[in-house]
């Protein structure tokens, strides 16, 4: 593999010398995050030779184009925050890449031929916004984009080459393009019209904006089932698409033939939370099934409706897709190991050149009984080393998400100086079935600290951790309940370090953009001047006064999902009583994709630990 700026890269012998010299005197924890990645590639249905991946080759995430035929590769995109927004037309012709302004997340889309060449406005007459998703046809020429903006709300737009925007769908409340079927006739759309923004219907529609279908699990007033689109078959006159639903209390895949109104529930026997995309042929599913943190792969045959298993490590599979030959790549890693892009016919399918990344350590899977049920944590330690150690609690974002058996620079470089590290999956983390999802309403992060505290009465219990030595830390939703939990378990905490954090609630509302209002409304059940008093109790700002343990925050100047102003406002309640802080800010958006700034920040994270945290 080479990777080309437009002159000639290293040959494969001399990568090898390459990497040694990049990592000569470097510790460990910067070369993990220096070393050359990729992200699972994805490919043109129609030009399955063409595929467009992610990779911090330059040291910004960016977006490259990489023919198969010739191997050749090369840099799409060359933005100084970096891009990591981009999809692949059908049959290969074009890349679509989202234009926003430093992160901000707020902007247009762009596209460039997938030789090369200049970018051009994609959809000329629509404004900048949020993007709310986007599908493209196989024509060429087809486009449905969907918008989000504070005025606005939801909006979805067919947008064809040389003909004007027209808007098929409008509404307050947030909502996102599924997809487009394989002859463009068909368009599926994920709503939360009912006002749960958790929870999302189905609808699909025809070009002219007319209604075909309505698939809805929210209704009866119980609102506690979501629906998600997979995809439409990838077959010529085939009106089946596939489908994500919780009917069963996790989420599974079934198909739905949005022309009859068939459902075929698949029933599929595996424990966790299931989802699937289509072989290239529409005759069976690519099953990717998580379980307790960990993740495998199967096929299933629609004709025989078995399910087979695709063979591969033990670990997370963070994404896979099936070729046309049958063969199945995947991103796969483990806590110890650090990612690669594999294939089922063998072997690394992208190695990029550059310096290796080490290892790290694997993680103890650890549960604990807590108040909401068993509790799931990950952990990790020195090798070697015995307890009590100083210990690191990183709460992962979200809410909805979950910390797995994948490769981690961050918690690695903590391991690296000395620390234990536990990651909490926390009531509201996904792959523990729909009601561990769903359990956050109304005492929003309050309840994630409730399982918080459980698990490190156990760790400090267990031996592991010294109690008089407990960082909190994490970031977006982890640095609100990093902050939070400050306030809140003022006495638990030796230091808190909380990254792009909520930090004030009602402002944070107020400022953030819109989908992420709905899904507060949802979370809290209603606005700040509807439930004032669920915004007061789930607000840091609310417990300040109470902080006694150091703080650093970082911020991003540019973040729209945890502003800078309501940041702003808890620093200076901080700085009113000389509490001891640290505030770093940086030009980007929520996080960076600057491998420079990345390390800069874990720099003076580890440092202020350094200074702060008792002997």
């Amino acid at each position: 593999m080479t990777v080309s700026n437009g002159s000639d890269a290293p040959g494969r012998a001399d990568h090898q010398t390459e990497r040694v010299e990049q990592g000569a005197g470097m510790p460990d924890w910067e070369k993990r995050f220096r070393a050359p990645r990729v992200s699972l590639p994805d490919w043109a249905e129609d030009a399955p030779e063409r595929s467009l991946f992610v990779s911090n080759a330059t040291g910004t995430y960016e977006l490259y184009a990489w023919d198969r035929s010739t191997d050749e590769q090369r840099q799409v995109t060359h933005r100084p925050n970096g891009t990591t927004d981009g999809v692949l037309s059908p049959d290969g012709e074009w890349i679509w890449w989202f234009d926003d302004k430093d992160g901000d997340e707020f902007g247009v889309w762009r596209r460039q031929r997938f030789p090369g060449g200049e970018d051009e406005l994609a959809a000329p007459g629509l404004d900048p916004s949020y993007p709310a998703g986007l599908a493209l046809g196989r024509d060429g020429r087809t486009a449905v984009v969907g918008r989000s903006t504070d005025e606005d709300g939801t909006t979805i737009h067919l947008a064809r080459t040389g003909e004007p925007p027209v808007e098929l769908y409008r509404h307050r409340e947030s909502a996102g393009v599924g997809d487009l079927s394989y002859d463009g006739s068909l368009i599926a759309v994920e709503h939360t019209e009912h006002g749960d923004a958790m929870h999302s219907a189905l609808r699909v529609m025809r070009p002219d904006g007319t209604t075909v279908a309505e698939l809805d699990d929210t209704a009866g007033g119980t609102r506690e089932s979501g629906l998600e689109v997979l995809g439409f078959a990838p077959v010529a006159g085939d009106t089946r698409l596939l489908v994500g639903h919780q009917r069963r209390g996790r989420w599974e895949p079934l198909v739905w033939d949005v022309a009859t109104g068939k459902e075929t529930d698949l029933a599929l026997d595996l424990p966790g939370d299931v989802s699937a995309e289509w072989y290239p042929d529409g005759t069976g599913l690519l099953v990717a099934h998580g379980f307790e943190a960990r993740g495998e792969l199967f096929r299933y045959d629609l004709t025989e409706r078995r399910l087979v298993r695709i063979p591969t490590p033990r670990g997370a599979v963070s994404g896979a897709t099936a070729r046309p030959d049958g063969s199945v790549e995947y991103l796969w890693s483990w806590a110890a190991q650090p990612p690669a892009v594999r294939s089922t016919t063998g072997g690394v399918v992208l190695d990029p050149p550059g310096m290796k990344s080490p290892g790290s350590v694997p993680v103890e899977d650890v549960w604990v009984e807590g108040p909401g049920g068993r509790i799931h944590a990950l952990v990790q330690k020195p090798a070697g080393a015995t307890g009590p150690l100083p210990t690191v609690f990183d709460i992962h974002g979200g809410p909805t998400w979950h910390d797995s058996d994948s490769f981690a620079a961050g918690p690695a470089a903590w391991v690296d100086h000395g620390y234990a590290v536990v990651r909490v999956n926390y009531r509201g983390s996904t792959g523990y079935g729909r009601a561990w999802t769903d359990a956050l309403k109304h005492r929003v992060g309050l309840i994630e600290l409730e399982d918080i505290a459980a698990v490190r009465e156990w760790a400090v219990g267990s031996g592991l951790s010294d109690p008089a030595r407990l960082i909190l830390t994490g970031g977006s939703w982890g640095g609100y309940l990093t902050l939070l939990g400050l306030g809140t378990q003022p006495d638990t905490w030796a230091m808190g370090i909380a990254v792009v954090p909520v930090a004030d609630y009602v402002t944070a509302y107020h400022d953030e953009m819109e989908a992420l209002k709905a899904m507060d409304r949802t979370l809290l059940g209603g606005t700040p001047e509807e439930v004032p008093e669920r915004f007061e109790a789930s607000s840091p700002l609310t417990y300040v006064d109470r902080v006694t343990a150091p703080v650093y925050i970082s911020a991003g100047v540019n973040d729209p999902r945890c502003p800078i102003q309501q940041i702003e406002n808890y620093v200076k309640r901080l700085e009113s009583r000389d509490a001891v802080h640290e505030v770093y800010r940086y030009d980007a958006g929520h996080g960076s994709l600057v491998v420079d700034e990345r390390i800069k920040q874990i720099h003076l994270e580890l440092d202020f630990a350094r200074r702060h945290l008792p002997a």
